[in-house]
């Protein structure tokens, strides 16, 4: 089963991929968000190239686990995407996943700007990774 992980941001949305099996995630794209109809289009047709099964959505909850603005964007953007897709989409809480990717990031010695256009993706990664690591526990 393939997923889509996704890290929705204001101005950059991250997205990582798991493979055919549905184990382990990987980063592929970080898309700059420009209008809100172009960002649909683009994640529409990764779904459609990559033949994604399930969405998996980063959801921002505060440290204390309350909802904030960040959780009412993205479940908003979550039933918008709804609307346009025939897949289900699930939540994984997404918090620090933005701390580890940069220092994934750092560990991996990128700097600046190239560590400013992977970091959303790799957050995305791991998302999702936790995602996929929670239901393979959760099966055995």
């Amino acid at each position: 089963m393939r997923l889509l992980g996704i890290d929705y941001g204001t101005k950059r949305v991250g997205l990582a991929l798991s493979d055919g099996l549905g184990l382990l995630a990987h980063p592929y794209a970080t898309l700059t968000r420009t209008t809100r109809e172009r960002l649909f289009t683009e994640v529409l047709a990764i779904i459609a190239k990559e033949n994604v099964q399930a969405v998996v959505l980063g959801l921002p909850l505060g440290l204390d686990g309350q909802e904030t603005e960040a959780t009412r964007q993205v479940r908003n953007f979550a039933a918008s995407l709804a609307r346009r897709v025939n897949v289900p989409i699930h939540f994984e809480n997404e918090a620090l996943s933005s701390k580890a990717a940069e220092e994934q990031l750092r560990q991996a010695r990128l700097r600046g700007k190239k560590q400013l256009e992977a970091l959303d993706q790799q957050a995305a990664a791991i998302i999702l990774s936790d995602y996929l690591e929670r239901q393979q526990s959760s099966s055995v």
